[in-house]
Order: structure tokens, then sequence, then C-alpha cells
């Protein structure tokens, strides 16, 4: 979770605007996932290091997207 939250952190950084709709929160949450499932498909040597990367990207997203779309 202390990932979690400090991929969030990043992430609002580097993205201050929040999302602003349900098909934007949406889209960028795909993207992760999209990723999450090219590591999962791969067959690189450091594979559970960087599934456990993108999923960490996909939680913070999915954290976001409640945050930016469902409580506003």
């Amino acid at each position: 979770m202390k990932d979690v939250a400090a991929e969030l952190d990043r992430a609002r950084a580097k993205f201050p605007r929040p999302q602003v709709s349900a098909h934007e929160g949406f889209a960028v949450l795909d993207e992760e996932r999209d990723e999450l499932w090219d590591e999962v498909k791969g067959n690189h040597p450091d594979r559970k290091a960087r599934m456990r990367a993108e999923a960490i990207q996909v939680a913070a997203m999915a954290i976001r997207f409640i945050e930016d779309v469902c409580d506003r």
C-alpha cells in the first residue's frame, strides 16, 4: 500500500490536472492495465518485479479514478 500511495503521489505531481470525465479516467486505467498485461505475457528475466510495478500503477490509477471521477 505504501508503494501504491507513493505512485499516486508521483502521478499527481506529474499530471496535476484531475481526470475530467469517466471516459478519460477509464482510458488512463485501461492503458495501465494494458501495460500490466504486456508484462504478464512477457518473458523478461525480471518479470515479477515488472508485473509488480505495473500492478502498482493500475492500483494507483484506480484510486485516482475514484477520487477524480467518482468523488466529485
